[in-house]
């Protein structure tokens, strides 16, 4: 994607978290999940971290080679081509982040992908997870995106503590707005994407990173002007306010595997 193009204000707010999240952190390495654009991993490397992103597309990998290019050189990130949960660690991380990846797995795959998260994690590391949240909410994009489900915040925590997990922190984010533009995110997303309904699950899966859905996966870069971090403070503070909502599209979370914590 254009990198000139200005980020949805979903996204935005998503990132606005994860980086008031981290700021007291030490930077470290972090392994990443489904990378999509890179947005993520472009906010951890300007926070000082170093990094792997692994996806299963050659064209979203073969992505972010270009827009890092100069830290790829550097030998501060590293991205490429991989099924996460069937790669044994190549190395300990002190993060392990994934953003709207989780849904795309079977039960069986989502255990798996939780049992190999702490595989990667260094003894005292952090996962972090971004996924859809509301089934109430379900809709088009889910289908066109491969969505095997949607989260509710007892189904996060179930998760976690039946794999070993225990969630110190979840929230929900981009409420209320995101709530208020779905109407509209349905019908762009119905008007660009429907095609997307005849592929298989593995197919809609590799494209979901690589979306390109004008006003919904980008606004031009003018609105950057109005769409922005410090424009959105204030609806940033609402959705702090709001982070316990049962509403909230996007479910945020961090966890620890509970053999790490007992070993403390």
């Amino acid at each position: 994607m254009n990198a000139s193009v200005t980020l949805p204000p979903g996204t935005q707010l998503q990132l606005m978290y994860l980086a008031e999240r981290l700021k007291t952190s030490r930077p470290g390495h972090f392994v990443e999940v489904g990378p999509g654009n890179g947005d993520i991993a472009r906010l951890l490397l300007d926070l000082g971290w170093t990094g792997h992103s692994m996806d299963l597309e050659p064209l979203t990998v073969q992505r972010l080679h270009s827009r890092f290019a100069d830290e790829i050189a550097a030998g501060k990130y590293q991205a490429t081509v991989g099924d996460y949960v069937a790669t044994p660690p190549t190395g300990l991380a002190d993060l392990v982040i994934s953003c709207m990846v989780m849904e795309h797995l079977d039960n069986d795959a989502e255990s798996a992908f939780m049992q190999r998260s702490a595989q990667w994690l260094k003894p005292q590391g952090l996962m972090i997870g971004l996924v859809p949240g509301s089934p109430a909410h379900w809709g088009i994009e889910d289908d066109i995106a491969g969505h095997c489900r949607r989260y509710t915040r007892p189904a996060v925590t179930e998760l976690a503590n039946k794999t070993g997990w225990a969630v110190d922190h979840l929230a929900g984010l981009t409420y209320p707005l995101s709530n208020m533009l779905l109407s509209l995110s349905n019908y762009l997303v119905r008007k660009s994407e429907a095609e997307k309904l005849r592929l298989s699950e593995l197919e809609k899966t590799k494209q979901s990173g690589r979306r390109n859905v004008k006003y919904k996966t980008h606004l031009p870069s003018t609105l950057g002007w109005f769409v922005n971090r410090y424009t959105l403070f204030p609806v940033y503070l609402v959705q702090k306010l709001f982070r316990h909502s049962e509403s909230a599209l996007v479910l945020y979370f961090e966890a620890r595997p509970l053999k790490a914590m007992n070993n403390q």
